[in-house]
């Protein structure tokens, strides 16, 4: 009855969203406020029905209900409640489920929070919200159907696949869906805006705290995944440049893009046109991304199906939400012209330039990821070839260094017209420490890559030039220091939020660049008792203990670390087999610290009795992950400005507004 109910409740949110998407455009369209206001009802009707379905689709895992097809093929009576739990997103239909919660979610809550937005603007977002809604309610219904029955149901599930049955992908999906999806929201807004045929400040005022939901959700469901990549795969990597990867990568370069955009458009009305573009951009490559993991094209750890009949699907949506709106672009854009003017030597100019940076960058990105399907494609089979890490490193990081550059020297520039030597004088401490800095690691890892103290160098750069720019507008040293705290105390969170977002940014690529030039490596077979030196410690195997799980059987690998002679502490790495899934997994022992991690994983049983083992020393690991939670912190720092929250003034209206007959 309860899987019933699930589906009913689907066929209602279909129902409404296909009313969302037609009522209130024509309301904008004749002028008539009462269609308008139907758009706020129904927004927050198709979620609160998606929201039932969902629920019912948890109580199936939950009670674990194998009549479902989806709970027999992905749940198992034995799995913690946890995993039971995240088995509702770790399949192909549940995931779906998911992506259109969160996408009526958005829906609903511009419809309950966005009271000052002018009408006719609101009703136009809602209203091509629900089409997104309609086009993926559609896909489930007819494609991935989360609340079949199975005729005879089996005694007890499939499981889920072992990869996921691990907490930081229980909450990886989550918050990855909320970035995706929150993309739509600006999608919406620009659409809308387009069919409006005007962009101002308050528009962008209204896009910006969207933006940056989906920015901060999408920021920290990177990080999860690449932690748990680290952790989970055993194979001391923390990004592989995997086609997945690389799908949820694309939106966030583009997503930061638009956040630098959309700033200038609040603060000098200019780059109107260009900000629109990057809002389509954003939400049509989660479409991408979308079609890569379901579409049956890659095979990956990530990939959800393998079913050509849904990638086509996906495809078709992709063309039309894309297209259509591409086709809007060209039409309307040349009327989003603007008078504002700005010199070469600016803020704006610096954000463009950033804007330039983070396309070009995301462009490299998704060639690298799709040449090789296109000639795959193009040739039948015939021709494959490979885009790794060689690729990405040579043509991404030029970019980044770059960004890392500019970074600090933008920040300091005023607004339309600003003095290079000027805005460097405020931030001249910053270069002096980080040169420092470079300097001091120069000579802590003499004998490493010639380049790496540069990079240090640049990404300490980053994170002073913001403490510069901080102490220069508060005028630190030149103002009593009670007055200094004053000011500091009283800047708007907004301020506080970017500073503490390119604090962020400047800690992952300090991680990055040390991890990348400073790691070390060892694979080995070992017995018990054999001691493994690498870098600067000696790790002993001590051997392997079989123990039992909740639904798995496990090797457990025991190694004590040594430095300098002296013991310093003992990990142990797992290799785990499920029964069910006939599947083994590897959980890596990590000595995890702020200075490096010490990684141990135990790979398989050879024949004469001794273990695969490979061990890593990976210098500031960590710091990729804390740069991505201060990001994030920064990204909510700024979310929570008030004005962000209560939103920009109404605008004038372009037509009057009657009462429809």
């Amino acid at each position: 009855m309860i899987n019933e109910l699930g589906h009913y409740a689907l066929i209602l949110a279909f129902a409404v969203s296909i009313a969302q998407s037609i009522i209130p455009m024509w309301g904008a369209y004749k002028g008539y406020a009462e269609p308008m206001r139907f758009a706020q009802p129904a927004a927050i009707t198709a979620f609160l029905m998606v929201g039932l379905a969902f629920a019912a689709l948890t109580y199936a895992f939950i009670n674990s209900d194998f009549s479902n097809r989806v709970v027999a093929a992905n749940s198992h009576s034995l799995k913690p409640m946890l995993y039971k739990i995240s088995g509702v997103w770790g399949n192909h239909e549940g995931s779906m489920l998911l992506w259109v919660l969160i996408l009526t979610l958005f829906g609903g809550l511009v419809a309950a929070l966005g009271n000052a937005i002018p009408p006719e603007l609101k009703a136009r977002t809602l209203s091509i919200q629900g089409m997104v809604g309609v086009a993926f309610l559609a896909f489930i219904l007819f494609t991935s159907n989360p609340f079949d029955r199975l005729p005879f149901p089996p005694e007890d599930g499939s499981g889920l696949n072992p990869l996921l049955q691990d907490p930081g992908l229980a909450f990886h999906p989550p918050f990855l869906y909320l970035g995706y999806v929150g993309l739509s929201m600006p999608f919406s807004f620009a659409v809308a805006a387009l069919i409006e045929g005007r962009v101002d400040a308050g528009w962008a005022r209204w896009v910006r705290p969207w933006a940056l939901a989906a920015w901060a959700a999408l920021t920290i469901g990177i990080a999860l995944g690449s932690y748990w990549a680290y952790y989970e795969l055993g194979w001391g990597g923390w990004w592989f440049w995997d086609p997945v990867e690389n799908a949820s990568f694309m939106p966030w370069l583009v997503a930061t893009a638009l956040l630098h955009s959309v700033i200038v458009v609040e603060k000098r009305g200019t780059l109107q046109s260009w900000t629109i573009l990057l809002a389509i951009i954003g939400f049509s490559l989660s479409l991408v991304g979308t079609f890569i993991v379901r579409s049956g094209i890659i095979t990956s750890v990530h990939a959800f199906a393998n079913d050509p009949e849904r990638g086509v699907f996906i495809l078709a949506m992709l063309g039309v939400a894309v297209g259509g709106s591409l086709i809007l672009y060209t039409w309307r854009a040349p009327q989003l012209r603007s008078d504002a003017v700005f010199a070469v030597m600016s803020r704006e100019s610096a954000l463009v330039l950033n804007n330039l940076l983070m396309s070009v960058s995301c462009a490299v990105v998704f060639i690298g990821t799709l040449y090789p399907l296109l000639v795959e494609l193009a040739t039948g089979g015939e021709s494959k070839i490979s885009v790794g890490a060689p690729f990405f490193d040579l043509a991404f990081a030029p970019l980044m260094v770059l960004v890392l550059l500019v970074m600090p020297i933008g920040a300091a520039l005023p607004w339309k017209r600003g003095d290079l030597p000027k805005a460097m004088t405020r931030i001249w401490p910053a270069v002096l420490l980080a040169f420092c800095v470079g300097a001091v690691f120069a000579m802590l890892r003499w004998g490493g890559p010639v380049l790496a103290p540069f990079a240090i160098m640049l990404s300490f750069w980053a994170i002073f030039g913001v403490l510069a720019d901080l102490g220069e507008r508060v005028k630190l040293g030149r103002a009593p220091f009670s007055e200094s705290l004053r000011r500091l105390v009283n800047l708007p969170r907004s301020a506080w939020g970017q500073a503490v977002a390119h604090i962020g940014f400047g800690t992952t690529a300090f991680g990055v660049a040390a991890i990348t030039a400073w790691a070390s490596e060892d694979i080995r077979t070992a017995n018990a008792g054999d001691m493994i030196p690498i870098s600067t410690y000696e790790i002993r195997f001590d051997g392997v203990e079989r123990e039992r799980g909740p639904n798995f059987r496990v090797d457990v690998g025991r190694f004590t670390i040594f430095e300098n002679g002296k013991e310093v502490g003992s990990i142990a790495s797992e290799k785990r087999f499920y029964p069910v899934q006939r599947a083994n997994t590897t959980e890596a022992g990590i000595r995890a610290s702020l200075i490096e991690d010490v990684y141990v994983s135990l790979g398989d049983k050879q024949t004469d009795g001794s273990w695969a083992v490979r061990s890593y020393v990976k210098p500031y690991a960590n710091w990729i992950w804390l740069g991505a939670l201060i990001m994030t912190l920064g990204g909510l720092l700024s979310l929570s400005d008030r004005r962000h929250r209560v939103g920009a003034p109404t605008r004038a209206r372009k037509q009057k507004v009657v009462a429809a007959e």
